[in-house]
């Protein structure tokens, strides 16, 4: 998947919120390495995984999963030498008695969840380990039981320390008058009495510390010292025979170490399955039918990380593959674009969604987005400027099964221009197989919409009355900008907005006929090119010849201004705004742009009479406003230095 497309739409964030769900650290590794994916069957397993961990969360079920707390750290010092302690081995064994827990409940949901159970069955109970540390360590500590030599260094331990205690307490009972306090305590392992500064000589020992004020010296009595030595002998004693149980110890979980491993992945794998079922429940979300068809119906889709939102639904695949959406600003097109982005990058992760019950994805082989501006002060980019280097990379990777989500094509550019790019750049990235949602506010992407074969227009309700968007996506229709209403609504010149209008009214009046002209040209000429084509292969008849037997001059086709005909070297089709002159070239408009094309390139499509009415004013269609004003004054009079200049390419 487009890595810079996961980012835009989010996906990390996403993630983000699913590592919260996990319990372990298996769990969340396995989420930082999430991925969407492209093979139906391995999504469909995931999805039906998921979905039958979220059954068993909604029936009340408490799931034993184990944290693996501090069996990261033992496992990577595993061969490395490294002695293992007391609460080392309290992790293993309340790790695998936790395994011994997931199993049995999985195996008491095996009617219920057969493929999650399914991993239950590769967890091994480990018995003998389980054992062994429950009887060498108890609460946290090395048991007398261990072995006999530590049972039996233990029992002599506590007989030197009793003798101890007693050799102490009678120094403390006859010294109590010098005594700080009548208490005993150690330092540096060495048993002490606190006795006052000024008597301490009187007590026959070694001065081992001294108060912070001074008044008080700690000293180990002789007598005591005598014992302390024979306690420090055993004590050591009692470190060789627990160093013995610990290394035993260490070599057995050694010896299954590969074990070990496999117990933590199965449990990280219901760790990480199980995150995405609590995931789910957060967001109500269901799993979806899928299919590799090239069909989605997202119903009720709503944004992961925009809970309030209006759920969108819509459709493609079927009847058309493209979608032109239109609508006003901050009237939710750009929701549209990133709602259906990040479900579809979800529901190839293997992840329920937010949708209605009836939705249904397709899989994608990538998903490619341009959201925002992208602009880069660093890289000077404008915000036309980054898109078009995004789009660069649309064109190279467009195909089949991949989905495209364009927000505002060419925007930023002068809009003439931009239409015209915009349209090429759909046209070439649909004739790659792709399946593209675009959001625009060019009318000209409207007519395009409904008259190419492959896409369709959808528009996002507004409230004509309030002036609000509803965040409802109807398709079939395309939709206005209401930039005067919502302008007005807020507050500017009533004056101003005045103006706006009868400029609107004025262009409207200027551009109707040929917008609906351009929409019948382009969807009857797609149509005629196709067939002329066809035939073009089929037969080695020139277009422009009529009859062989007659003069030359005569076989020539007369192209009328107002006919619709197909340039042969360009693969496009134009409307003839002046005939042929003297030298053969004929005057061709194709999409606004004028130029002068040899008549053997062309080939008749439409004639005028199939497309316009018969008092058509053709100047409307083919003269710009200051063309017409210049014409009218002409015919009313001689204006010195008044011209008319077009500019055209021969071919």
């Amino acid at each position: 998947m487009n890595i810079q497309s996961l980012d835009t739409l989010e996906y990390n964030r996403i993630k983000e919120d699913l590592g919260s769900y996990a319990v372990s650290y298996v769990g969340r590794e396995h989420i930082r390495n999430l991925q969407p994916m492209s093979q139906l069957t391995t999504i469909h397993r995931a999805i039906e995984e998921t979905a039958e961990a979220k059954e068993l969360l909604e029936r009340g079920s408490s799931v034993p999963l184990p944290s693996l707390e501090g069996i990261e750290w033992m496992m990577s010092l595993l061969g490395t030498g490294y002695l293992f302690n007391e609460q080392d081995f309290t992790a293993v064994g309340t790790f695998l008695n936790s395994c011994t827990q997931l199993r049995k409940y999985m195996a008491s949901k095996e009617q219920t969840a057969p493929r999650i159970g399914a991993y239950a069955s590769s967890l091994l109970e480990l018995t003998h380990v389980k054992e062994e540390i429950t009887r060498c360590i108890r609460f946290g500590a090395i048991d007398d039981g261990a072995s006999k030599g530590l049972e039996k260094v233990r029992k002599r331990l506590a007989v030197a320390k009793e003798r101890l205690h007693k050799k102490i307490e009678g120094v403390m009972s006859r010294h109590q008058s010098i005594l700080q306090e009548n208490i005993y305590s150690m330092r540096n392992g060495r048993y002490v009495i606190p006795v006052k500064r000024e008597y301490h000589k009187q007590v026959k020992g070694s001065v081992l510390d001294q108060s912070t004020s001074g008044q008080t010296v700690f000293v180990e009595p002789m007598e005591v010292a005598a014992v302390q030595g024979e306690l420090d002998v055993l004590l050591a004693d009692e470190a060789r025979e627990e160093a013995v149980i610990l290394g035993r110890l260490t070599d057995l979980v050694e010896q299954e170490g590969a074990s070990l491993r496999l117990n933590i992945e199965v449990t990280g794998t219901y760790d990480f399955i199980f995150a995405k079922a609590k995931y789910a429940r957060s967001l109500s979300a269901k799993a979806v039918a899928l299919n590799e068809r090239g069909i989605v119906r997202m119903i009720g889709g709503r944004h992961p990380m925009l809970p309030g939102m209006v759920p969108i639904s819509l459709d493609f695949g079927k009847d058309y593959k493209s979608l032109i959406v239109t609508g006003p600003n901050t009237g939710g097109k750009t929701v549209v674009l990133k709602t259906l982005g990040i479900l579809t990058l979800m529901v190839q992760s293997g992840m329920l969604v937010p949708v209605e019950e009836g939705s249904e994805f397709t899989i994608f082989s990538d998903v490619i987005s341009v959201i925002g501006d992208g602009q880069s002060l660093t890289q000077s980019l404008s915000t036309f400027s980054a898109q078009m280097k995004s789009i660069e990379e649309m064109l190279r990777c467009a195909g089949k099964g991949v989905l495209l989500l364009i927000d505002e094509l060419a925007a930023g550019t002068d809009p003439g221009e931009g239409i015209a790019l915009s349209t090429a750049i759909l046209e070439e990235l649909s004739r790659r197989g792709a399946n593209i949602i675009v959001t625009t506010h060019f009318n000209e992407l409207k007519a395009f919409a409904a008259a190419t074969p492959g896409f369709e227009n959808a528009r996002m309700e507004f409230d004509k009355n309030t002036l609000q968007p509803l965040y409802r996506l109807t398709i079939g229709e395309a939709g206005e900008s209401y930039a005067l209403q919502i302008a007005e609504k807020l507050g500017i010149d009533l004056s101003v907005i005045e103006r706006s209008r009868q400029i609107v009214k004025e262009q409207r009046t200027e551009q109707g006929l040929r917008d609906a002209q351009w929409q019948v040209r382009y969807s009857e000429g797609r149509k005629v090119k196709e067939q002329s084509i066809q035939e073009s292969s089929q037969t080695e008849v020139l277009p422009d010849v009529v009859d062989e037997g007659t003069d030359p001059e005569k076989r020539r086709i007369s192209f009328e201004i107002g006919d619709a005909v197909f340039v042969s070297s360009l693969g496009r089709t134009g409307i003839v705004f002046e005939k042929r002159n003297a030298l053969g070239m004929v005057g061709v408009m194709i999409q606004k742009h004028k130029m002068f094309i040899n008549h053997k390139r062309l080939k008749p499509y439409i004639s005028k009479e199939e497309l316009y009415p018969d008092d058509s004013d053709f100047d409307i269609i083919f003269e710009s406003k200051e063309n017409r004003k210049k014409k009218k004054l002409m015919h009313r009079k001689h204006v010195e230095g008044l011209s008319i200049v077009y500019d055209g390419n021969n071919s």
